[in-house]
């Protein structure tokens, strides 16, 4: 590990700086279904199409995801920091975070929120060490646009404190 230095302080204030757009990250596996909110996150390939999801290791939904083969990755409207704290805020490991907002299953079982602005739902092509997060490399499957907009920010949830540390 790097030890702790100026460079690591600016560079955290530049990512300070940056707001990442805000994502639900869902997954299923056998009977499990698991869900968390993600901002490490980014179109990875034009063609073909790829994304790069990043989850947390300490996270409830890094067991699920790491036995599962789809993830859905759920973009939010500016106005659903409440959606952004349930599945921020609260662990999987001791709150059912879907019996509190409205869903369907998808491809593997995965569960698709409702009254979001859009979803994806992507095969899992590579697992990728990423220090604390592994990336999902995802290949889309099947997507919906269900509403254009303003998109919540990562500076918007800022005061959320989450589940699980990061």
């Amino acid at each position: 590990m790097t030890a702790h230095g100026p460079a690591e302080d600016e560079y955290q204030r530049i990512t300070d700086m940056l707001d990442s757009p805000v994502y639900i990250v869902t997954t299923a596996a056998g009977t499990h279904r698991a869900g968390c909110v993600m901002t490490y996150a980014m179109p990875a390939s034009i063609g073909p199409h790829r994304f790069l999801a990043a989850i947390s290791r300490a996270n409830h939904t890094f067991t699920v995801a790491s036995q599962a083969r789809y993830l859905a990755v759920h973009v939010l409207r500016d106005d659903q920091c409440e959606l952004a704290e349930l599945f921020g805020a609260h662990t999987g490991d001791v709150m059912d975070k879907f019996a509190q907002c409205r869903w369907r299953p998808g491809p593997g079982g995965v569960p698709i929120l409702d009254d979001v602005a859009g979803w994806f739902c992507g095969a899992i092509l590579e697992r990728v060490p990423l220090g604390d997060h592994v990336g999902c490399l995802l290949q889309p499957i099947e997507a919906e646009v269900r509403h254009s907009g303003t998109l919540l920010g990562a500076a918007a949830i800022s005061d959320l404190t989450p589940g699980h540390p990061a």
